[in-house]
């Protein structure tokens, strides 16, 4: 497998745990507020390979625990399990990110119990949910499924929503906190522009509308936070 991306150190992408992170190129999705859309459009060349991989992650061990999968969406990859098994034979934990889209992998990969955490993206109220993912359509049973898998699981996990002023209102977050009523925890991150985001004249919710989006999950999910807040 090939590896579009890595971030050497992070304390911030895996909970707890001092990790790099891994970026796997492709995604079924093209969400216009995407950070890493050089990762979809095929721009993005690879900069090194599993074996490299495995050589980079031996060299680290004094310094890392654990290693954060994204993309892109990972589980495009039908060798993401032998590929995650080859990262937790060198010692390492494993955090995966996901859509949710492919749940038939993401039960394999949790049956399994080859990753200790998984934080998968809410994108919108489910009405809404194709256009925030920049499709015409989309097949809300496989997000419903993953959902399902996490909630009902025990490998330990999050839902987790970018906030863009274009895409969300309040009325989203009460039709997201009754979808993932009882969620373990909930994220939500607000909208950064970047020159890799595929379409301008997004923008960020302002601090109180976050915090009035928050109040509104908490309802149904306590464990409900902000993230990339200042």
């Amino acid at each position: 497998m090939k590896l579009h991306g890595i971030q050497k150190m992070t304390l911030l992408d895996f909970p707890g745990v001092v990790s790099c992170t891994i970026f796997l190129g492709g995604c079924d999705f093209r969400c216009p507020f995407c950070h890493n859309f050089e990762l979809i459009d095929g721009t993005a060349q690879p900069v090194m390979d599993e074996d490299e991989l495995i050589d980079f992650l031996r060299s680290r061990k004094a310094l890392l625990d654990g290693v954060a999968i994204t993309g892109g969406e990972p589980c495009l990859h039908r060798d993401l399990p032998a590929l995650i098994r080859r990262i937790r034979a060198e010692g390492y934990k494993v955090k995966l990110d996901t859509n949710g889209y492919h749940p038939a992998l993401l039960k394999k990969i949790l049956d399994e119990k080859l990753v200790e955490y998984v934080a998968m993206d809410i994108k919108n109220s489910p009405e809404k949910y194709a256009l925030t993912c920049g499709l015409d359509h989309i097949n809300m049973d496989k997000i419903n499924e993953s959902i399902s898998l996490l909630m009902n699981g025990d490998t330990d996990y999050e839902f987790r929503t970018t906030v863009i002023k274009e895409f969300h209102e309040s009325e989203d977050f009460e039709k997201i906190g009754q979808w993932i009523k009882g969620a373990k925890r909930y994220f939500l991150q607000r909208f950064t522009d970047r020159d890799s985001v595929p379409y301008g004249n997004l923008s960020a919710p302002s601090f109180d509308e976050m915090k009035k989006y928050a109040e509104i999950a908490r309802k149904y999910i306590p464990e409900t936070e902000l993230r990339g807040v200042e």
